[in-house]
């Protein structure tokens, strides 16, 4: 067990039996009252925050964390099959760890995954993908007003809103973390 001292922002605490990672740490002295550290800490799993004072001799149980880049291979269920670039381990890990990035992964990328004991913690989109157009309409002469956009189908199967002079077969960048169109990708 460590002390509250020995906390860091980015820590990942077992903190009322919920893994939380530290976001903000301060330590605070007011007037004459005792030392104390005040902590905002994000609940790892449902991403709720959470804010509570540490005394500065409490013992608290900092988790052993190990991130480490990873292959995306395939879809599993409820679950994503990834494989560890060196030891070629493989491992799933839960879709609703990615959020709505995971509509956007493609068979191949690399991803980034944190293990708590053997249990995937939490798990990183890269922030943008290239992505092929597999339908969309096709643009009509004319209609070039600005800023126009139009739904487009990716490989993955999401749908992305592009511009009209994108086609079908076009490959383009997409921000995984809100599903935008960046640009179009010169193949």
């Amino acid at each position: 067990m460590a002390k509250a001292s020995d906390i860091k922002n980015g820590n990942i605490l077992r903190f009322n039996g919920e893994l939380v990672q530290v976001e903000e740490f301060i330590h605070r002295t007011p007037g004459n009252l005792r030392a104390f550290y005040q902590a905002r800490m994000r609940n790892v799993k449902s991403g709720k925050l959470v804010e509570y004072r540490f005394r500065t001799d409490e013992e608290v149980d900092i988790a052993r964390v190990e991130t480490n880049d990873y292959q995306y291979l395939y879809e599993d269920g409820n679950d994503l099959v990834i494989m560890d670039n060196t030891s070629y381990e493989q491992f799933n890990v839960p879709k609703f760890l990615f959020g709505n990035a995971v509509k956007f992964l493609k068979e191949g990328v690399n991803v980034i995954v944190a293990f708590e004991s053997d249990e995937p913690i939490m798990a990183k989109a890269p922030a943008s993908v290239d992505l092929e157009i597999t339908y969309t309409e096709p643009a009509v002469k004319g209609d070039t007003s600005t800023n126009a956009l139009k739904l487009a189908t990716v490989e993955t199967g999401a749908e992305i809103r592009v511009p009209l002079f994108i086609n079908i077969g076009d490959k383009v960048k997409v921000d995984t973390a809100t599903g935008a169109y960046s640009e179009r990708v010169k193949s």
